[in-house]
């Protein structure tokens, strides 16, 4: 009897496992199947992410290419303005070597006297092309092991440019890279005098043929007029003309002569001669003008315009 009841409760005890484990597969089973859609989901999004609809592809569209400006003609202009000529002094040196230090004037030929090797041709050459020239030589003759020559330019004769006429500095100066153009001449020459015109003449002399061109500086600043700012070439002279004057005398502080401006005013005019003396009067002003050949005295306001050569008396006061 207890034989019996104890295998009724093992069998019994069996199926409970049974169950058991199945209920387990059966949530393992529901689980899986539960994550499964999900993770589809995520593959599938990260697949659409990765690989993305391409758009048609659009012609580029390039920029008109603009013309370039030519360069040529103004690099040429600046190797010319740096090149070595006849009558240019010049140092050349020779790096470790200085008892080869040289100091020598380019001669009529266009040559220079270097020791050990003679005459070396630098005219028409730059100062690093001569230094070259003058490196090659040395290395040939086995003079210098390696040489590294300089040459270096201490006056320019061979191409420079005249100012003359009413500049606080008149004479003659290089015209290099740097100085090329009337208004750096103009600049070099220490400017314009107090009796300096603002017209300026430029006489260039070319092929043997000699021409003049009239330049306005006033128009250079005041207009912006840039293709007055002419490029000198060597050789040019360049003439600052006198301002046309006003001569003021009498009972003035300064009497002498002033330079005429634009629409200047006896008052103007007395003015720049340091105004009247305690002695003189503004009644009775004269001003002697020249017409043609004679002249003539007339009287004259205190706003009256003055013309170029007029002379402007202040007369004494009577009391």
């Amino acid at each position: 009897m207890s034989t019996q009841r104890n295998e009724i409760k093992r069998q019994e005890l069996l199926s409970s496992r049974l169950a058991a484990g199945a209920l387990v597969v059966l949530s393992l089973a529901f689980a899986t199947a539960s994550r499964a859609e999900p993770v589809t989901k995520f593959e599938t999004m990260q697949v659409a992410r990765v690989t993305p609809v391409r758009a048609p592809a659009q012609p580029i569209q390039t920029a008109a290419a603009q013309p370039v400006a030519p360069i040529e003609t103004a690099a040429a202009s600046n190797v010319a303005l740096e090149q070595l000529g006849m009558g240019d002094m010049v140092r050349i040196t020779v790096f470790r070597n200085p008892d080869l230090t040289t100091e020598a004037r380019i001669s009529e030929r266009g040559t220079v006297l270097f020791p050990m090797i003679g005459e070396v041709q630098v005219a028409g050459l730059t100062p690093s092309q001569a230094g070259k020239r003058i490196a090659d030589r040395l290395n040939q003759g086995r003079y210098v092991v390696n040489p590294e020559v300089t040459v270096s330019m201490m006056q320019v004769n061979s191409r420079q440019v005249s100012v003359l006429g009413n500049v606080n500095k008149p004479g003659r100066y290089p015209l290099d890279s740097q100085t090329a153009h009337l208004t750096d001449f103009i600049a070099v020459a220490g400017g314009l005098a107090p009796t300096g015109s603002d017209e300026v003449t430029v006489v260039t002399t070319k092929d043997g043929k000699t021409s003049k061109r009239e330049v306005d500086l006033a128009a250079i600043f005041n207009t912006g007029d840039v293709s007055q700012n002419v490029e000198l070439q060597p050789g040019d002279t360049v003439y600052v003309h006198k301002a046309p004057m006003v001569y003021v005398y009498g009972e003035v502080q300064k009497g002498g002569a002033y330079r005429v401006e634009p629409n200047m005013t006896v008052m103007q005019a007395i003015a720049m001669g340091g105004g009247v003396t305690p002695r003189g009067t503004l009644r009775g002003i004269k001003i002697s003008r020249r017409d043609g050949s004679n002249v003539r005295e007339i009287s004259a306001r205190l706003t009256d315009t003055v013309k170029p050569d007029d002379v402007v008396y202040v007369s004494e006061s009577l009391f």
